[in-house]
C-alpha cells in the first residue's frame, strides 16, 4: 500500500537509500572515471547519505524529547542539511544541492494530504532539484548526474496526474535509469571505458529508494553500470576503470581535491566562485542561508583555502591528493600515525603541529564512522592510534577502527573521553617504541587526566548539582554537572579547586571561541596563588560548544 509523502516517508527514504548505496558502493567506485578516475564516487555518496540519515534521526529524536512529531518540512530540511555538511566529492556535493532543491519546494507549504497534491508537490520538487544542480556547477557537462537528474524530472512531469507520489517517484526512477544507460554516448570518457556515469548511478539508486519508500514495495535490482552488460561483475568494472584511468586521465590536470564548509554571505560566495573558477576545475558550490559546501579541483590547495578565508569562515577542510596527478609525490606509507577528533580549529592546528591527523567537528555535528575511516586512510600509516575524545563517539570510533582493520591497518582505539585527555595522550606519544608500548603509554596518560568543561545551560533542567536555569554556567567534572554558577570565571575557579583538592601536577586550559580574553590569565593566577607547584598550560582551542575545557593530571 502506498505511503503518504510525510516525515516518516523521508525517514524511510534515508534508510533505504543508505542500504542501496551500501550495496552499490563498490560497483560505483569501480566505474568512477569522470571527472577524475579516483574510484571513490560510491563511497563519497554513501558518506553523504550517512550524514543525511543521521541528521534526520536527530530531528526525530529532538521532536520526541519535546513530545511532538516532525513535519515533512522538518524531515526533508534535516536530510538536506545533513547532506550539505557531510557532502563528499563532486557527486556528493551535487546530491546535497539536489536535496536542497527538493526542500525549497516541499518545505514551502504544509504537507499535502491528498494523493494529487502530493504527486504535484513531488513533481515540482524534482524539477527544482534538477535545476538547482545546474546552478551549483560552474561548467555543467552532459552525460553526468546532471543529465540523469533532468531526465528524472521530465519523467516525473509526464507522470503527474496519473497517480499519487509513489507513481511519480517510480516514473522518475525509471526515467533516470533510461538516461543513465545513454550516458556513455554523451560523454567521451565514459564511452571509451564502456561504463555509465558513476554519479548518475548513485542518483538512480537514490531515486529507487525514494520510490520504494513511497510505494511500500522494496526492490533490490542492482543498477546497470555498463551499457553492454546490465549486471556486470565487480571485477569487470574494476578492469574497465583501470583501462579508463590509464587511457583517459589527464596527467596535467589538477593535483588536489579541496572541500570545505563555509560560513559566508551570498555576495562573498559569488566572488569566491569567480576566484576558484580561475584556480581549477570541477567547481561546485552548494548551500545557502549563510552555510555553503565548496568543492574544487586545483593545483594550489593553499590558494583555494585562502580564497575561502577571504570569503568567510571555512572549516572541516579536506584536501586530497589525486594519485594519478603526479605533480607531487604521493606520501609513502608511514609506520605509525595518530588520528584525533577535536572540537575546534585551534586544537586541529595543535594536532597537526605534532604530526597527528585531526578530524575537526562542531557541536551537534559528530563525525560519522565513514569520516573517521577516511581520516585513517589519509594518515597513510600501517599502524594508527584513534583518539575519539568524546564518550558519545565510542561506538562510532569502534566501528571505524573495525572497518580500517579489514583494510589491513592496525588500529588501536585510545579511550579518550575529552580533548584534554587527547592532549595528554599525544604528549607521551613516541613513534620510536613498539606499537603496543605506545598504546599503553597513551592510554595511561589519558586515564590519569581528569577532565572538566564549562557550558551555558540552554533551558531549565535537573542536574546532579541541583536545578539550573537557562543562562546558568555549568561546571561538568568527568561528564557530570558538579557546579552551577552565574559567572564564568568564578565557576571555573570553583571547578579547578575541586579537581585539585585530590592532587595534581599540571593543569591544561583550552579556551573556547567565546571565552573572555582575561579568563586564562585570571585562572593561571588563581592556580599559582592557591595551588603551589602546579603548572598550567593554555591552548586556544577555538571550540564553539564549551567556553573552557580543563584537564588535571
Amino acid at each position: 500500500m502506498p505511503n503518504p509523502l510525510d516525515a516518516a516517508a523521508v525517514r524511510a527514504w534515508c534508510g533505504l537509500a543508505l542500504e542501496a548505496l551500501g550495496r552499490e558502493r563498490e560497483r560505483i567506485d569501480a566505474i568512477n572515471v569522470y571527472p577524475v578516475a579516483d574510484g571513490d564516487t560510491g563511497t563519497n555518496l554513501y558518506l553523504t547519505l550517512e550524514s543525511a540519515a543521521r541528521a534526520v534521526e536527530a530531528a526525530f529524536d529532538g521532536h520526541a524529547s519535546a513530545g511532538t512529531a516532525p513535519g515533512l518540512a522538518d524531515a526533508i530540511g534535516a536530510m538536506a542539511h545533513g547532506a550539505l555538511i557531510g557532502a563528499r566529492g563532486n557527486s556528493g556535493t551535487i546530491v546535497a544541492q539536489l536535496l536542497r532543491g527538493m526542500t525549497e519546494v516541499l518545505a514551502a507549504d504544509a504537507a499535502p494530504t491528498d494523493a494529487g497534491g502530493a504527486a504535484e508537490a513531488l513533481r515540482r520538487a524534482l524539477r527544482r532539484a534538477a535545476a538547482s544542480t545546474y546552478e551549483a556547477v560552474a561548467h555543467p557537462v552532459e552525460g553526468t548526474v546532471l543529465t540523469v537528474a533532468t531526465a528524472a524530472a521530465d519523467a516525473a512531469e509526464r507522470a503527474a496526474g496519473t497517480g499519487g507520489a509513489a507513481e511519480v517517484a517510480r516514473a522518475a526512477h525509471e526515467g533516470a535509469r533510461s538516461a543513465l544507460r545513454a550516458t556513455p554516448g554523451q560523454l567521451a570518457v565514459l564511452g571509451r571505458a564502456g561504463v555509465v556515469d558513476a554519479g548518475g548511478c548513485g542518483l538512480v539508486a537514490l531515486l529507487g529508494a525514494l520510490a520504494d519508500a513511497l510505494s511500500g514495495e522494496t526492490s533490490v535490482t542492482p543498477v546497470a553500470v555498463r551499457a553492454d552488460a546490465p549486471l556486470p561483475e565487480a571485477a569487470g568494472c574494476e578492469a574497465a576503470t583501470r583501462a579508463a584511468a590509464d587511457g583517459c586521465h589527464n596527467p596535467d590536470g589538477p593535483a588536489f581535491e579541496v572541500i570545505y564548509l563555509l560560513e559566508a554571505g551570498d555576495d562573498a560566495v559569488a566572488r569566491l566562485r569567480t576566484r576558484l573558477d580561475g584556480l581549477g576545475d570541477s567547481l561546485v558550490v552548494v548551500g545557502g542561508d549563510g552555510l555553503w559546501n565548496v568543492h574544487v579541483h586545483v593545483d594550489d590547495a593553499g590558494a583555494a583555502v585562502e580564497a575561502g578565508i577571504e570569503a568567510g569562515r571555512p572549516y572541516r577542510i579536506r584536501i586530497t591528493h589525486f594519485g594519478g596527478a603526479t605533480r607531487v609525490k604521493e606520501p609513502a606509507m608511514a609506520a605509525r600515525a595518530v588520528v584525533a577528533v577535536v572540537p575546534g580549529a585551534g586544537l586541529a592546528g595543535l594536532c597537526s603541529e605534532v604530526g597527528a591527523t585531526p578530524v575537526a567537528v562542531r557541536p551537534g555535528e559528530p563525525p560519522a564512522s565513514g569520516e573517521l575511516v577516511q581520516a585513517i586512510r589519509q594518515a597513510h600509516a600501517r599502524e594508527v592510534m584513534l583518539l575519539p575524545n568524546d564518550p558519545e563517539l565510542r561506538h562510532t570510533a569502534a566501528a571505524a577502527a573495525e572497518q580500517a582493520r579489514t583494510e589491513g591497518v592496525r588500529v588501536a582505539l585510545i579511550p579518550t573521553r575529552s580533548a584534554v585527555q587527547g592532549i595528554a595522550a599525544l604528549a607521551v606519544h613516541e613513534p620510536g617504541r613498539s606499537f603496543d608500548e605506545d598504546v599503553v603509554a597513551m592510554t595511561s596518560a589519558a586515564g590519569a587526566t581528569r577532565y572538566a568543561e564549562l557550558a551555558v545551560a540552554e533551558r531549565q533542567s535537573w542536574t546532579m548539582a541541583g536545578v539550573c536555569q537557562a543562562g546558568d554556567v555549568l561546571g561538568l567534572i568527568d561528564g557530570d554537572v558538579a557546579v552551577i554558577g552565574s559567572d564564568l570565571t568564578v565557576t571555573a575557579t570553583t571547578v579547578l579547586d575541586r579537581m585539585l583538592s585530590a592532587g595534581g601536577e599540571m593543569v591544561t586550559l583550552v579556551l573556547g571561541a567565546q571565552a573572555p580574553p582575561s579568563l586564562a590569565e585570571r585562572l593561571e593566577r588563581h592556580v599559582h596563588e592557591r595551588h603551589l607547584a602546579v603548572d598550567t598550560v593554555v591552548y586556544d582551542g577555538g571550540q564553539h560548544g564549551a567556553p573552557l575545557l580543563i584537564g588535571v593530571e
